[in-house]
């Protein structure tokens, strides 16, 4: 005969933490959070108990919290995450912040996220800003299908700027060479080879491809400032995410090709996050 047990005393006797544990037992019971108190002492079927243990386990190993519910919130928005994709993170909101800011009295402007990943950059500039225009670039067919749900899921379908178009290859290759636009996001890989965080907590069950380049973390960046003035419109923008300890040298390749108003932002633990320019 099964032990009977409640969510109570799952959660109780969790080694995790209190909120790692109470997410993970909502993503099973289907719960609210408040559930979990006016319902604490309903007796769980065996079945249910035993996900979640399992749960528990894979997160006691390391896994991310985001996978093993499959989905992460970002700008407001609840996307689908899976080890296919990078888990958005609350940082890079600073990146969607400041391209809609560059993009005020602009009517439909025209926005190209390299790297798109989740779509998670791509579909909340779209979510913001109905009248845009967006395309999303990934290398990834997974993570391109992960990108279109998304924006499935997430985007008003009669949106005045459509569905984005989401564009397999890599970086500006597969675009048609005449278009443009008022913007180009990326927060592309850039993490150095041999830094050891790519060996500790949720990085580690992320797809490595797109943490860094096996280099000096600045080969993505290299690509995407090179390309950039061909691509954007005149008075467009050009703004990526990048390392700690990379602003400086980012600033300095985009003043090499000729950007103006270079700067960096800095994002709420005072880190230079982002860095960006604009063609004259």
């Amino acid at each position: 005969m099964s032990e009977a047990v409640t969510a109570e005393a799952l959660l109780r006797a969790s080694p995790l933490p209190a909120l790692e544990a109470r997410i993970l037992l909502m993503q099973v019971l289907g719960w609210r959070r408040t559930e979990l108190i006016t319902r604490g002492d309903e007796v769980l079927d065996a079945a249910r108990a035993k996900t979640f243990r399992a749960l528990e386990a894979r997160r006691a190993q390391g896994e991310p919290i985001a996978q093993l519910v499959g989905a992460r919130e970002f700008y407001g928005l609840d996307f689908d995450v899976t080890p296919d994709v990078l888990i958005p993170r609350p940082e890079t909101e600073l990146l969607v912040e400041t391209t809609l800011c560059a993009l005020e009295g602009i009517a439909q402007p025209r926005v190209l996220d390299l790297g798109t990943g989740s779509g998670a950059i791509a579909v909340a500039i779209a979510s913001a800003r109905p009248d845009a225009r967006v395309c999303a670039v990934d290398r990834s067919a997974a993570a391109l299908d992960v990108a279109a749900r998304n924006a499935a899921k997430l985007l008003d379908p009669q949106r005045p700027g459509g569905p984005p178009a989401f564009v397999a290859g890599s970086w500006y290759d597969p675009l048609d060479p005449g278009l443009h636009f008022e913007a180009i996001v990326s927060n592309p890989p850039y993490i150095a080879s041999g830094d050891p965080h790519l060996e500790q907590g949720d990085l580690r069950f992320e797809p490595r491809g797109a943490l860094t380049d096996e280099a000096d973390g600045l080969t993505a960046l290299r690509t995407i400032i090179a390309g950039a003035p061909a691509r954007l419109a005149p008075g467009g923008v050009l703004w990526m995410e990048h390392g700690y300890d990379q602003a400086a040298a980012v600033r300095a390749l985009l003043a090499d090709r000729g950007f103006a108003d270079v700067r960096s932002e800095r994002d709420l633990a005072g880190i230079e996050r982002i860095s960006g320019g604009r063609i004259p």
